[in-house]
């Protein structure tokens, strides 16, 4: 069974911007969360989700730096999404946040920051 998302850059805060593979793979995770987990995780993924671009939205530069030491990328910063195991990474200042990737926390993640 596969189910759309609709997730999309008008979901969040206008001082936000998803770069398409971030949308990709919120839409996937979201996907996999109705296709193998129980009633309601989904919906739960998209509601944490946006409280963590409201969070990002409002507080840009409380993100961890640690993957921006590691992979040389200087001001990379990564967010939880809270309940779930993934994290957010973008770049921001005090106006604008520029999501590049939404990925799964035991992903090898310079592997798929290199492809932003």
């Amino acid at each position: 069974m596969h189910c759309e998302s609709d997730f999309s850059p008008a979901d969040v805060a206008a001082r936000i911007t998803l770069r398409q593979l971030a949308i990709s793979d919120a839409d996937a995770a979201f996907d996999y969360y109705v296709e193998e987990a129980p009633p309601g995780i989904a919906a739960s993924f998209v509601e944490s989700l946006e409280r963590a671009f409201e969070h990002l939205s409002d507080h840009p530069l409380t993100g961890s730096l640690r993957f921006a030491f590691e992979l040389n990328i200087p001001e990379l910063r990564s967010w939880p999404v809270a309940g779930f195991p993934y994290l957010i990474f973008y770049v921001g200042d005090d106006s604008h946040v520029d999501v590049w990737r939404i990925l799964h926390a035991r992903r090898d993640i310079p592997v798929f920051l290199e492809e932003s």
